[in-house]
């Protein structure tokens, strides 16, 4: 579309005729998500915000929205235009886009809500679907039974139990025209996920979230966050999810971080009729200010003291398009933070602005099971907030798997630093991720050495740590190979192998932050992980001159060099020298593929048993050659992660020792370690795309490993396991099983035949 000058915008183009009705992702953080919905009045981008048009009331007119605002779509209320015969007769011989002036999407509710405010409605569920494609909406509702948090769990499960048998009529009655499946359940979990599961095998286009506006009324929003827990991780992920009634933008960070992709609102209406005016952090009366909370353009030459003297209908009308420009820079807020995955750190921020928004992300967010750090504060504020120790609904209980839904979904490692936001800042879900990856995959050396008994935990100073311990760390792997050196990071201990990786070594935050030094009880529950929580703990402080010096009497203090003073580990002989050095860059690389790659360890040893480095001027490594001169893999300096190049995607693809794929098994508990990277299984059609380094589609996908995430690294196969390129994942296991468009892994080279 051309930008919006002199007052117009052009009508949008209507999508592919294949591609009606489609949904597609654009770009992802975790579960947040860019996409695009494609319909007949144009390529929908999302997150969107829908503001809703009553036909009688038009305190912004639709068209203005879509000139001046860039917005893409609406919702209107089609029992309202059926009830009134005027606008029904208008709505049925010109269409509902012509009757709002409206070019682009629209979206219909059925009058579920209305069933809900006044009682029941005098229309039939065939009926108003039937009527909603008469009108030419884009988007229909079904008439679906609204469950009201007050309704015992009988009433609520009748509810759910009415929808779903009201479902496979609706979608008759539909059509060709794209139908909402809305999901019931009021605040029972197991209603939710039932309505989610049935709701969800039927061919619906879109899934409103239903019955939450009585809930965000009373600020519940810890049920709010249940809400979405219980029912978006059991939705197809090729269908938006629809938060139907949620308008309001101190709720959008959150609702987009677990999966939201539209939002309908009337806030913006309602409230500049009652004087009241939208923030991203709650709602301000004009009635008290003397400065604008933020300063959007249509008030720029007023003050809140004239808009105070104007007349009524003016004064709404002007507050109605300061509330929706403030919905929309917050939408466009939570849109830029996905693409700088950073959504889950601006639902973290937002977050401290309402006591109940505070409380439903410490229950997101705060469970025992990552309570393994120093959180005394934070333990004490969980406590006093909700109680969470006796929260049998926690997702560390029954709600562990939703918890995981969140945590397998993130990119790791990823670029640019991470920010400290406090204690909130290791439980993240995209840092959760690394930990997992980290204790799942890394593995210490096998004890058969000097030190293999001592673990040397260096703490004392942020990164980089090659320039302080790179001699050190010579002297050791020639004198005491078998000691592991640990970095006590803010979010974790980090093999000192790993030491570039991201996001341990990028911790933004204040000195103190990483001079604390490491609790030994503490220090001794991570090495569990690994198996080495029998081994002694030696501590050395990085901090200052003389690290060398401090590790090597520490270390000959408590026997490990016993009887070496730091003269005699100084390294004269350049073979002895070159061969430490070589050992560490073995390490360095052979541990990232194993945790990046998931490959096995003793298998990698085999892989780079001769293999040589081409190194920077800093002696960092750019480049691993295998013994016959072929490049592998080249080691990222922007996050610590690694590229694999064609030649060591034949190498990793001859390595595979399991059954090729045949379908789309969901992921399990289970650790599944050392099979190394996941597979994809594309068909002919798309083979020699692959080939020629093109990237897979959706549709074209016919299985893949369970372990697959996005941003992982995997080969890309056909149905007879013949290797044809390799690439970046771009969505889980779900995502390839159920997408028909987008894309699906970015191949970063194609292996001719």
């Amino acid at each position: 579309m051309a930008a919006w000058r002199d007052g117009t915008r052009d009508d949008p183009i209507p999508c592919r005729e294949a591609d009606a009705g489609l949904f597609e992702i654009t770009a992802r953080d975790g579960r947040g998500r860019l996409g695009k919905l494609h319909t007949q009045h144009g390529i929908l981008e999302t997150p969107a915000l829908l503001p809703v048009i009553n036909p009688n009331i038009r305190t912004i007119e639709p068209r203005e929205m879509w000139d001046r605002y860039g917005i893409g779509a609406l919702i209107t209320n089609s029992y309202i235009i059926w009830k009134h015969e005027h606008l029904k007769e208008m709505a049925i011989s010109e269409g509902v886009h012509s009757l709002l002036n409206f070019p682009g999407v629209i979206m219909s509710d059925s009058g579920t809500f209305q069933s809900y405010i006044y009682g029941d409605v005098e229309v039939g569920v065939e009926e108003i679907v039937q009527f909603q494609c008469s009108i030419g909406v884009d988007i229909a509702t079904m008439l679906d039974v609204f469950s009201r948090p007050d309704m015992d769990e009988k009433e609520v499960a009748q509810c759910v139990e009415e929808t779903i048998q009201r479902a496979p009529a609706s979608l008759d009655a539909a059509g060709s025209t794209m139908l909402n499946g809305p999901i019931q359940g009021g605040l029972f979990k197991h209603l939710r996920t039932e309505s989610a599961q049935k709701m969800g095998q039927l061919d619906f286009s879109v899934h409103p979230i239903g019955g939450i506006v009585p809930v965000m009324e009373r600020h519940m929003y810890k049920d709010y966050a249940k809400i979405m827990l219980s029912s978006i991780p059991h939705l197809p992920p090729n269908r938006p999810v629809h938060m139907f009634g949620c308008g309001h933008p101190m709720l959008f960070p959150m609702s987009i971080a677990l999966g939201a992709d539209l939002f309908d609102s009337a806030a913006y209406a309602l409230f500049a009729r009652d004087g009241r005016l939208l923030t991203p952090w709650g709602t301000q009366k004009i009635a008290k200010l003397v400065e604008w909370p933020e300063r959007m353009p249509c008030v720029s030459s007023v003050t809140p003291s004239e808009v105070r003297e104007m007349a009524e209908k003016e004064r709404t009308a002007l507050l109605a398009r300061y509330n929706l420009e403030v919905t929309l820079a917050e939408l466009d807020r939570c849109k830029q933070a996905i693409r700088d995955g950073t959504i889950w750190r601006l639902a973290e921020r937002r977050s401290h602005q309402h006591p109940a928004l505070r409380e439903a992300f410490l229950w997101l967010s705060t469970s025992p099971h990552n309570a393994k750090f120093d959180l005394k504060n934070l333990e004490e504020l969980v406590l006093d907030d909700r109680d969470a120790a006796k929260d049998t609904d926690h997702p560390a209980g029954k709600w562990e798997d939703a918890w995981n839904w969140i945590v397998k979904a993130q990119e790791s490692p990823r670029k640019g630093g991470e920010p400290w936001g406090g204690e909130d800042t290791i439980v993240r879900p995209h840092i959760i991720s690394a930990q997992n990856t980290l204790k799942s995959r890394w593995r210490p050396r096998e004890k058969s050495q000097r030190g293999d008994d001592s673990v040397l935990i260096a703490y004392g100073t942020s990164g980089p740590w090659r320039e302080r311990l790179s001699d050190l760390m010579l002297r050791l792997e020639h004198h005491c190979p078998g000691l592991e050196v640990m970095i006590h990071t803010p979010i974790g201990l980090l093999p000192y192998s790993l030491e570039d990786l991201n996001p341990f070594t990028h911790i933004d935050g204040p000195k103190w932050l990483w001079r604390r030094k490491p609790l030994t009880l503490q220090v001794r529950q991570e090495l569990k992980q690994y198996g080495m929580d029998n081994r002694q703990i030696i501590m050395v402080d990085m901090l200052g001159d003389g690290i060398q010096a401090r590790a090597i009497h520490a270390l000959a203090q408590n026997g490990v060099l016993d009887g070496i003073s730091e003269a005699n580990t100084q390294l004269s002989d350049s073979k002895d020298r070159s061969y430490s050095l070589l050992s560490l860059r073995r390490r360095h690389v052979g541990d990232k593929m194993a945790l990046l790659m998931n490959l096995n360890h003793k298998w990698i040893s085999t892989l780079l048993e001769e293999s040589s480095f081409v190194v920077n001027r800093l002696g960092r490594v750019k480049n691993v050659l295998l013994s016959d001169g072929t490049h592998i893999v080249s080691p990222r300096l922007t996050d610590g992660g690694l590229s694999l190049t064609n030649d060591g995607a034949v190498a990793i693809h001859n390595y595979r020792n399991v059954p090729i794929p045949t379908g789309f098994e969901q992921p399990s508990s289970e650790t599944l370690s050392d099979l190394g990277p996941a597979w994809v299984v594309v068909n002919v059609d798309a083979e020699p795309f692959v080939r020629q380094g093109r990237n897979v589609f959706h549709g074209f996908i016919l299985a893949c490993d369970s372990w697959i995430s996005p941003g992982d690294t995997c080969l890309i196969v056909n149905q007879s396991g013949e290797l044809l390129g390799h690439g970046i994942s771009n969505g889980t296991v779900r995502d390839m099983e159920t997408f028909q468009k987008g894309v699906s892994v970015k191949t970063r080279g194609g292996i001719k035949e």
